[in-house]
């Protein structure tokens, strides 16, 4: 069965409190569970999520070569990390960025991403939606790298 790992970066934490008009009103930690409930038998989720880029990167090379999937909503790191990039880049894992809002939408710093050209795709503006898109893809290809 195929592994697939959702990363969240910064402030992602907070989904449920942090601007209900952007980001909703569910906790990750509640749709995570419903994830988890709703792809039972079709793969294995991990979740993981962190405030700090480094743990982000570390957390890309522990999975990078053993997972079929990454998904990643690297929050405001999408708009300023290269070392991001670069880790996307070192492994073999696919990535999918994913956001919850359209960050083409938004403020204008927000409408370039630093790791979109290191990952297999991007999915934005979909709400929590865009996760499960970037887990279906995952579920339903031959995961073959960059």
């Amino acid at each position: 069965m195929k592994k697939i790992i959702i990363m969240n970066g910064p402030n992602l934490n907070l989904l449920g409190k942090r601007e209900p008009t952007v980001y909703g009103h569910t906790s990750f930690d509640d749709y995570f569970t419903s994830l988890q409930e709703q792809y039972k038998g079709k793969c294995n989720l991990y979740y993981y999520q962190s405030n700090h880029e480094g743990a982000l990167i570390d957390k890309i090379h522990e999975v990078g070569f053993d997972f079929d999937g990454i998904v990643l909503n690297a929050g405001a790191y999408t708009h300023t990390s290269i070392a991001l990039h670069d880790a996307i880049k070192a492994v073999v894992t696919p990535v999918i960025e994913v956001h919850i809002s359209n960050i083409h939408a938004r403020e204008e710093f927000r409408h370039r991403s630093m790791i979109a050209a290191a990952c297999k795709g991007s999915i934005a503006g979909l709400g929590l939606e865009s996760y499960k898109l970037a887990i279906d893809y995952f579920i339903i290809t031959n995961n073959t790298p960059i």
